[in-house]
C-alpha cells in the first residue's frame, strides 16, 4: 500500500478534559488519535450532516462530548498551512527528486488507488502539479520537457488553467502519454511511474512504447509527487453507513452468492473488487470519502463461497455496520490486502482480475505470489449496471422530485435573468436551493460539480465557475447548466440551454439551427428501437446525424451510464463513437446528452437520462427489441427551437414530451410555477404562433 500519510498542519493541543470525555462515552480512541481522525474527516468532502462524523469517535456522544470535538475540530481548521509553491516551483523540485532517484521522467495520471474519475484531495496529484482541475487527464515530466494529456473535453479549460510554457497541451486519445513519450525517450532512459495510478492495461500500453525505442518503464515503491507535497491531505476518513434495502431492493447476501456461484462455475477462486462504486453496490453501503459520489474507497476480495474480505480503514464504519454487514464479511485493515494476495498465491489460485480497472500493482503482487490471473470485467459491473425493479421506481421517484426543483429554477431564470443581476454562481447556488427545498430528506448533495456557463463559458464542455471567471447572464446569450443530484432513491443529470430573453438578432438564426440539430438528435436516440445485443457505438450516429449533415460535431460521447445512489459516469454501459463490447440491457440507466460547442460564444446540450427497457409491441417482429424511457422531466427552451427543421414525427414528440412534464411536474410545484410550466410546455405550434 502507500506509505503512511504526512502530517498535514502543526499540533494542536487538545481541550483538557477532552480524553476525561471520551474515556465516559466509551470512546475507543484517545485524543491524538481523535486528532488523526479530525484531520481525515477535513480531508473528505462536507457532509450534509455536519456532525455526523462525531457518531465514528463513540457511538454515544453527551453534549459535552459534542461540544468538545467541535472546538477541537475548529481549532484545527484554524491552523494555517503554509504558502504553496508555484506551478514551476513544484515542477522543478519533481525534476530534481527524479534526478536524485536515477529516473529521467515520470508519469502523473489523473486517479487515485482506485482508478477513479472522482479523487480525494490527498490523490489529486495533477491539479496540485499543474493546475488542472478536469476529471481525466495526465502529465508526464521529463528533464527539459514536460506535458499535459486532456481530452475533447478540456481542450479550452487546459488553457485556461495550465502555463504552456511549463506543459504542452496535448490531446488525451489522439496523442495520449504513450505515443508522446515513444516520441521523445532516448534509448536506456528509465521512466519512473506509481503501479497504484495504472491499470494493468495502461502499464502494458506505456511499457511496450517505452521497449519499443529502448527504454524502461520502472515502477515506484513511493510516489515521488508525494515526496515533494509538503501539505498533502491524509487519507478521507468518512462515515459509512448501511443502505437500506428499500433503496437497494436486494440483499447484499443475496448479491454475494450469485456472483460467487458465477464464479465457482469458472474455476475462479476469489475476484479482487478495486472500484468502490462496485463494492458499495455489492455490500449495501454508502460513504463520503470523494467529492460527489457517496462511496467509501476500499478494496474486496469477493470469494467463491460467497463471503467477503473488505480491505477499509475502520474508523470509517458507523455504530451498528457490523451487524448490517453480517458473518459473511470479514473487516480487515488497508494494509492487509498485499497478505491477502500473497496467500491467494501461495494457493495457486485462479484470481480474477479486470485490465482496465485494477492497479497494475495488484495484478503485480499476485503474479509474483504465484496466482494464475483470470483476466476479466469486473463481475459487479454488469449486475450493478442492471437496476432493479426496486432501483428503478427510487429513480423514477428522484426524477421527478429533481424536475420540480429544476422546473422552479428554470421559471426564476426567465423571471430575472433578462435584467442583468444574475451570475453564473448566482444561479448555481439558485439551483442548489431549489434542490434542496424540495427533497430535504431524500436529498445528500449534488452528483457532481454544477457546469453553469453563460455565453462564451458555455463553450468549455466541463465548464466549472470560479470567481474569477464568473459571468453574469446577458440577454440575448445562451446559457447553458448541466447539474445533477443524489438522492437515496436515485442519481440524477440534467442539461438544459436556455435563452436568456430574447435572442441577439445576430445569434438567434445560427443558435436556432444548431439547437434544433441538436433536439433532433436528441429524439433520435430517445425513440430509437434497436434488437437485443445491440452496443452504444451502434448508436451514437443517430445523434450525430443532423449536426453531421451541416459539417458539424461534438468531442464528447453521446451518453455515459448512471448508478443507483451511486456514481453519475458508471459502465459499463455508453453511447459513444468508441463505445464498448458491452451490449445495452434492461435496466441500464444512460443519458442521451448531444450538443454543439462553438468556442467564444455559446455551448448548446440537451440531457435526460433514460432507462433501457425491452418491447412488446412490435406487432411481427422476430427479434427481441429494445427502446428507451426518459427518465428526467424538464421543459426544453422552445424559444431555440425552429419548427421548420423538425418533422411531424419529431414534433409530436416534443408535444408529448412535454405534456408529460406538465402533468407529472404541474402537481409538485407552486402556482406561479404552475403558470409558467404551461407557458413553457405548451404544444409547439402554439408556441410557434406566439412569436
Amino acid at each position: 500500500m502507500q506509505p503512511p500519510p504526512k502530517s498535514t498542519s502543526s499540533e494542536s493541543t487538545p481541550p483538557p478534559d477532552l480524553a476525561d470525555l471520551l474515556a465516559a462515552a466509551g470512546s475507543r480512541f484517545d485524543p491524538v488519535e481523535v486528532a488523526e481522525l479530525i484531520r481525515g474527516v477535513m480531508a473528505a468532502p462536507a457532509a450534509r450532516d455536519p456532525q455526523a462524523w462525531m457518531h465514528l469517535v463513540a457511538p454515544k456522544l453527551p453534549p459535552e462530548l459534542r461540544a468538545g470535538l467541535a472546538a477541537y475540530r475548529a481549532t484545527l481548521e484554524g491552523i494555517a498551512a503554509p504558502p504553496p509553491p508555484t506551478p514551476a516551483e513544484r515542477l522543478a523540485a519533481l525534476r530534481a527528486e527524479l534526478a536524485a532517484r536515477g529516473l529521467d521522467g515520470f508519469v502523473v495520471p489523473h486517479g487515485d488507488e482506485h482508478q477513479g474519475e472522482y479523487v480525494p484531495p490527498r490523490a489529486d496529484r495533477l491539479t496540485w502539479l499543474t493546475g488542472f482541475t478536469g476529471s481525466a487527464g495526465a502529465a508526464v515530466a521529463l528533464a527539459e520537457d514536460a506535458a499535459i494529456f486532456v481530452d475533447g473535453r478540456y481542450t479550452l479549460q487546459v488553457r485556461q488553467q495550465v502555463d504552456p510554457a511549463l506543459y504542452a497541451p496535448h490531446h488525451l486519445v489522439e496523442e495520449p502519454p504513450s505515443k508522446w513519450l515513444a516520441g521523445q525517450v532516448a534509448e536506456g532512459q528509465r521512466i519512473g511511474y506509481d503501479p497504484w495510478l495504472h491499470s494493468t492495461q495502461a502499464t502494458e500500453t506505456l511499457a511496450r512504447a517505452l521497449e519499443a525505442k529502448g527504454a524502461t518503464l520502472v515502477p515506484c515503491d513511493d510516489n515521488p509527487v508525494d515526496t515533494i507535497w509538503a501539505q498533502q491531505p491524509p487519507p478521507p476518513l468518512a462515515p459509512i453507513v448501511a443502505h437500506d434495502i428499500a433503496y437497494a431492493g436486494r440483499a447484499s447476501a443475496d448479491k454475494r452468492t450469485e456472483l460467487a456461484d458465477a464464479l465457482g462455475a469458472d474455476g475462479v477462486a476469489a475476484a479482487v473488487l478495486t472500484q468502490p462504486d462496485a463494492i458499495a453496490w455489492l455490500l449495501n453501503v454508502r460513504g463520503g470519502d470523494v467529492p460527489c459520489t457517496p462511496l467509501p474507497l476500499s478494496f474486496a476480495l469477493l470469494n467463491r463461497d460467497g463471503t467477503v474480505d473488505w480491505f477499509v480503514d475502520d474508523r470509517k464504519l458507523s455504530p451498528g455496520l457490523s451487524e448490517h454487514l453480517g458473518n459473511g464479511v470479514r473487516v480487515a485493515a488497508p494494509e492487509a490486502l498485499g497478505p491477502a494476495l500473497d496467500a491467494l498465491g501461495a494457493a495457486g489460485a485462479r484470481v480474477r482480475l479486470d485490465p482496465q480497472t485494477a492497479a497494475a500493482w495488484i495484478a503485480q503482487r499476485l503474479t509474483a505470489a504465484g496466482a494464475t490471473l483470470d483476466r476479466g470485467a469486473n463481475p459487479v459491473a454488469l449486475p450493478k449496471a442492471c437496476k432493479n425493479d426496486v432501483e428503478l421506481a427510487g429513480t423514477r421517484a428522484a426524477h421527478a422530485r429533481d424536475g420540480a426543483a429544476l422546473s422552479g429554477f428554470l421559471a426564476w431564470l426567465e423571471a430575472e435573468a433578462p435584467g442583468g443581476a444574475v451570475t453564473e454562481l448566482d444561479a448555481e447556488a439558485r439551483l442548489a436551493a431549489f434542490r434542496d427545498r424540495g427533497a430535504p430528506v431524500e436529498l445528500r448533495g449534488s452528483s457532481f460539480a454544477t457546469i453553469s456557463g453563460a455565453g462564451p463559458n458555455g463553450a468549455i464542455v466541463h465548464y466549472r465557475v470560479t470567481e474569477e471567471s464568473n459571468r453574469r447572464l446577458e440577454a440575448g446569450q445562451l446559457y447553458l447548466v448541466d447539474s445533477g443530484a443524489q438522492y437515496l432513491d436515485g442519481t440524477t443529470d440534467v442539461t438544459r440551454t436556455v435563452a436568456v430573453g430574447a435572442l441577439d438578432p445576430a445569434l438567434a438564426a445560427e443558435a436556432r439551427d444548431r439547437f434544433t440539430r441538436v433536439l433532433k438528435g436528441h429524439i433520435a436516440i430517445a425513440t430509437a428501437r434497436f434488437p437485443a445485443g445491440t452496443t452504444g457505438a451502434q448508436l451514437d450516429t443517430l445523434a450525430r446525424q443532423f449536426l453531421w449533415r451541416a459539417g458539424l460535431d461534438y468531442d464528447h460521447g453521446t451518453g455515459h451510464g448512471v448508478g443507483s445512489y451511486l456514481s453519475v459516469h458508471e459502465g459499463p454501459q455508453r453511447i459513444s463513437k468508441a463505445g464498448g463490447p458491452v451490449p445495452l440491457k434492461p435496466g441500464m440507466i444512460v443519458s442521451n446528452e448531444p450538443g454543439y460547442y462553438k468556442e467564444g460564444a455559446y455551448g448548446i446540450r440537451i440531457e435526460n437520462l433514460v432507462i433501457v427497457i425491452a418491447l412488446d409491441d412490435i406487432d411481427g417482429g422476430e427479434r427481441e427489441m429494445l427502446g428507451f424511457e426518459t427518465l428526467t422531466l424538464a421543459p426544453i427552451d422552445l424559444a431555440l427551437v425552429e419548427p421548420s427543421l423538425l418533422t411531424a414525427e419529431e414534433v409530436a414528440w416534443l408535444d408529448a414530451y412535454h405534456a408529460r412534464v406538465r402533468r407529472e411536474i404541474g402537481p409538485r410545484v407552486d402556482d406561479a410555477t404552475r403558470a409558467w410550466l404551461e407557458r413553457a410546455t405548451r404544444p409547439l405550434g402554439l408556441a410557434a404562433a406566439a412569436e
